[in-house]
């Protein structure tokens, strides 16, 4: 009987315990993304933004939720009901499923596989079958055409953000996302890869359909897109699912260019400053880009999004995975 708890029971315990810990704290920072994301944009545009529901208005998040939660969900007649409330469903655990192989700190990731940036890659592309799905299954033209945008879109720069991958693995040798994080001991990959971080950036702007490319929710053309004949909390799962990529990314981003939950300087040791408040620290700051950048840029058009994805990133990206081989080739400059 010990034995059976030791070899069985406990392991999963302590992996339900993680994925509680993770979850749990990411659901509130999706929620609380949403309200800094409106007292941002209000800075920014010289409004007051949230401020009457609770202190700050810090309580305005739970309002919405309990409002979209006594919200009727509405069918549409000729709809598929069950993809189109699958769809939704989908979407959002997609989000969740590839924080298994985050590595928050030096000690804490729910699966440590040696293919972890391959598994990410993975995740990402399903991103899309929900989306597919939502548009097809509500029976509207204005869902279908943002459907098929976010997918041309989201394809689109999946092939960029893949050459940026490679170009970093070709420093590291190694697809452990914590062999990429501890490769960065030296010199975080955003000094030497300055290029491929920025079209990285800009790639998982499109990528989460994120102002400036937010075409496929153009409320001017498509009436809010894909998820146009959604509400209650169908639409929230939207919602929420758009928030924790946002979050996803910016994770991503901090791992393969930021040094992961490494400090900045030696002056601040891991046993002073734990490794995790560094890695949310850093994906804070590129949060708040994402929202700088939706407060200030306008809108492209569809076939500016699609000149810059393939006539600019993708040429330029490939490019530069030949010049990051050749210079670690000639050089013998492997870094890990």
């Amino acid at each position: 009987m010990f034995d059976f708890w030791q070899n069985l029971i406990w392991p999963a315990v302590l992996v339900l315990g993680q994925i509680f810990l993770l979850v749990v704290p990411l659901l509130v920072g999706v929620a609380y993304l949403v309200y800094a994301e409106r007292r941002v944009i209000g800075a920014i545009q010289l409004r007051k933004g949230p401020n009457v529901v609770g202190p700050f208005g810090l309580l305005q998040p739970i309002a919405d939720a309990i409002k979209l939660m006594h919200k009727e969900t509405i069918l549409p007649t000729q709809s598929n009901k069950v993809l189109f409330l699958l769809a939704p469903i989908l979407t959002f655990a997609l989000s969740l499923t590839a924080w298994a192989v985050i590595p928050i700190g030096p000690h804490f990731v729910i699966a440590d596989i040696n293919v972890g940036i391959l598994y990410l890659l993975a995740i990402s592309s399903l991103g899309v079958y929900g989306i597919i799905v939502a548009g097809w299954a509500s029976h509207s033209s204005y869902a279908f055409l943002g459907a098929i945008r976010s997918a041309a879109q989201m394809i689109s720069y999946e092939v960029s953000i893949g050459l940026v991958i490679v170009s970093v693995l070709l420093c590291v040798g190694s697809l452990n996302l914590k062999d990429i994080v501890l490769a960065q001991e030296k010199i975080w990959f955003v000094f030497p890869l300055f290029p491929m971080f920025v079209i990285f950036f800009i790639s998982i702007l499109a990528e989460t359909n994120r102002a400036p490319f937010d075409l496929p929710e153009a409320e001017a053309e498509l009436v809010s897109g894909y998820n146009v004949e959604y509400s209650s909390m169908a639409f929230a799962l939207f919602f929420l699912g758009e928030y924790a990529n946002m979050i996803l990314m910016s994770a991503i981003a901090t791992l393969l260019f930021l040094g992961g939950w490494l400090p900045p300087f030696d002056i601040f040791p891991l046993n002073v400053i734990p490794g995790a408040i560094w890695f949310v620290a850093k994906i804070s700051m590129l949060l708040f880009v994402f929202l700088w950048v939706r407060a200030t840029v306008p809108r492209y058009r569809y076939d500016q999004l699609m000149r810059i994805g393939w006539k600019i990133f993708l040429p330029f990206s490939l490019g530069w995975v030949v010049f990051t081989a050749s210079v670690l080739y000639f050089f013998d400059l492997w870094l890990y």
